[in-house]
């Protein structure tokens, strides 16, 4: 029973391990048409790939800072949304993440 709890603490450790990056490409992707993040998060949810809020925004916030996306007030509606956008460095490193997780994809196919 101990060995099962931490082999599934393990495990999940690894699968979270292997999402992040994944919700990293997944939402340079998804933003080459702008979106809010309660969109994004439906977006993403929709596609099979699961984020929590509370992982989400912040990730958001670290992509703009590091300029690979912008972001921008909507305020036309009466409830103001940010909305974010690819910029072209994200877009050249969301080309980048794309071709390498092709090959990886292969190559994983292939050896298993």
């Amino acid at each position: 029973m101990v060995l099962h709890m931490v082999a599934e603490t393990e495990s999940s450790s690894h699968l979270q391990e292997l999402r992040r990056g994944t919700v990293v490409l997944a939402c340079l992707l998804v933003l080459r048409r702008a979106s809010y993040g309660y969109a994004l998060l439906e977006t993403l949810t929709q596609a099979d790939i699961l984020v929590e809020a509370n992982t989400l925004y912040p990730l958001l916030r670290r992509l703009e800072s590091q300029g690979l996306l912008l972001s921008e007030w909507d305020t036309s509606e009466s409830r103001p949304r940010k909305f974010y956008r690819t910029t072209p460095a994200g877009e050249e490193l969301a080309e980048t993440l794309r071709v390498d997780w092709a090959r990886l994809d292969r190559a994983i196919t292939q050896i298993a």
